[in-house]
């Protein structure tokens, strides 16, 4: 009996197991993550990281954001909107080839992942803005 309950509990772990092996690589949650990274990356032509940060941390105010925290070394700013709901959003800032850089955000609604385009879109949208009246020296 007790060789019977051992065998059933290897083979349950052994199912287990292959189970999580088959998500970790099923390829059709990688896609929609590449999916997702690209709706909420965007390239800048730039090559000045603080201004860029600046304009993260200006982006974010003028959406309703409070800022929690900033670090320019990090390349990282997260601030949370509080409006009958809670929005965080970090974003990172990181430098690429070619004099540009990388701004991603990542989004979480209450305690949801937001991954929706839209929010993404709307942020963006308004940083290139910022971006735009920055690099002309509009205040």
């Amino acid at each position: 009996m007790k060789r019977h309950l051992l065998a059933c509990v290897v083979m349950a772990i052994a199912q287990g197991c292959a189970a999580v092996h088959d998500q970790v690589l099923d390829t059709s949650e990688t896609q929609t993550q590449l999916q997702l990274r690209q709706v909420q990356s965007k390239i800048f032509e730039t090559n000045d990281k603080e201004r860029t940060m600046r304009a993260v941390i200006a982006t974010l105010q003028d959406l309703g954001f409070v800022l929690d925290k900033a670090d320019l070394t990090l390349g990282t700013v997260s601030a949370t909107k509080l409006d009958g709901y809670a929005m965080r959003m970090t974003v990172s800032v990181r430098p690429k080839d070619g004099g540009k850089m990388v701004v991603r955000a990542n989004a979480q609604m209450n305690t949801t992942p937001v991954t929706a385009p839209a929010p993404y879109q709307s942020f963006f949208r308004a940083l290139e803005r910022s971006i735009f009246l920055a690099s002309h020296s509009v205040d």
